[in-house]
């Protein structure tokens, strides 16, 4: 199987799974199947592909839950606890704590499969910004997409139908709307220009389904040259906070609990997912389309 690689792949953490027909690639489309492997390896690799079938399961299962499946959506379930990085500093504790329930796990049903990933809230008007390649498909703003159903699942466990404000496949932007019942923290923007290499961020999101997880790493690098959205070159905040199929979407914030980016992208090697370089669209641009976006279409 090729695996995409280089930097910033255009459709964001690929994580490949036995299990990958229910867990697809954070585009949406199922990861192919590796070639059967020599005879030699078959036994080595059993045991990898159980660890793996695992973590797909638990990320699937874990998502189901906070959803709610086949349960009253309206009825708020207790608040998940924050997977936080052991040894993260209390000011990145505190960012957090902030920023949580503004964010949000973002799901397109297809039939019986689900992908997806993070957004969070901007406004209160409840608005979303989310990657656009999440959603994978062509609509008119506002409506399902070819019949898809989009969701977002909150914080505290509820599962509400999002309504498609637009979309921006070349910035690799789209918004969400979701009633005022869903009662989201909008988050703070970090004003342009102050992000510094170095600084502390985190990455929150919903990583294999895992809502609630929080991941602490440094700014690694500022205008970084990538490839996102349609495919376009684009400057990117680079970082090396852990991000994984599900964060595209999420935000990467500050040590105030600013957003100053939106996770997008990874570098890859082959066959590897997670190698500690990601990438997030600045917020200042990330905002600029999404507004342009809610004039647009409401």
């Amino acid at each position: 199987m090729t695996v995409p690689t280089g930097l910033g792949e255009p459709r964001g953490p690929w994580f490949v799974s036995p299990d990958a027909d229910r867990w697809p690639g954070l585009d949406g489309s199922a990861v192919p199947p590796e070639p059967t492997p020599p005879r030699r390896w078959r036994r080595r690799l059993l045991a990898a592909a159980a660890v793996l079938t695992l973590s797909a399961a638990s990320g699937g299962l874990a998502g189901a839950v906070v959803a709610g499946w086949g349960g009253d959506a309206g009825q708020p379930a207790a608040l998940p606890s924050p997977s936080v990085t052991p040894g993260v500093p209390p000011d990145l504790v505190t960012a957090a704590a902030k920023v949580l329930p503004g964010v949000v796990s973002v799901q397109v049903e297809r039939g019986s499969m689900i992908s997806g990933g993070s957004g969070f809230a901007i406004d209160d008007q409840h608005h979303i910004i989310t990657n656009d390649h999440i959603l994978d498909g062509d609509s008119e703003p506002g409506t399902p997409l070819n019949g898809h159903q989009v969701s977002i699942v909150a914080q505290d466990g509820r599962r509400l139908v999002a309504e498609v404000v637009g979309r921006d496949p070349g910035s690799d932007i789209a918004v969400l709307r979701v009633p005022s019942s869903a009662g989201l923290r909008p988050l703070a923007l970090a004003q342009p220009g102050a992000t510094q290499v170095g600084e502390s961020v985190l990455a929150v999101g919903s990583p294999l389904g895992l809502s609630g997880t929080v991941t602490a790493g440094i700014v690694s690098a500022l205008d970084r040259e990538v490839m996102l959205g349609n495919g376009g070159r684009q400057t990117a905040v680079q970082t090396d906070a852990s991000i994984n199929p599900g964060n595209s979407g999420g935000p990467l914030v500050n040590v105030d609990g600013e957003v100053i980016g939106v996770n997008t992208a990874i570098a890859t090697l082959e066959g590897v997912g997670s190698i500690g370089i990601g990438f997030a669209i600045p917020i200042h641009r990330a905002e600029q389309t999404a507004d342009e976006i809610i004039r647009r279409g409401g």
